[in-house]
């Protein structure tokens, strides 16, 4: 399977646990100039910002590990220019999801306020 393949298929996944679990999807891939934002979903306290992180195995890391502090200053600034655009009113949180696919079976984590974000360069 190809990274686009394996990324869109773990963001599938993803999407699929989180409206299981009572959310509801706002946006999907939300773009804002070179920013991106691979889901965006809503409880009924929060807007959650996702982030899908998927491996394939041999692992060396968990998926989760790749939202490093320079993807968190992107999605940081990603989210903030999405709720000025979208005008969100909620309290924001960032959330991740780690999706590992082996064969035809897929481990799931879900990560509420996996980080905060600190202010941006970007």
């Amino acid at each position: 399977m190809k990274k686009s393949e394996t990324g869109r298929r773990g963001e599938d996944l993803a999407l699929d646990w989180l409206l299981a679990h009572g959310f509801t999807l706002r946006d999907r891939n939300w773009r804002g100039g070179h920013k991106e934002l691979d889901l965006v979903m809503e409880s009924a306290e929060r807007v959650h910002i996702v982030e899908v992180k998927t491996l394939t195995p041999p692992l060396l890391h968990e998926p989760f590990e790749k939202v490093d502090a320079a993807k968190q200053s992107h999605l940081a600034a990603a989210a903030r220019q999405y709720i000025a655009e979208q005008h969100v009113r909620k309290e924001v949180q960032f959330d991740v999801v780690s999706v590992v696919l082996e064969g035809g079976q897929a481990a799931i984590e879900y990560i509420p306020e996996a980080f905060y974000p600190i202010r941006s360069k970007y």
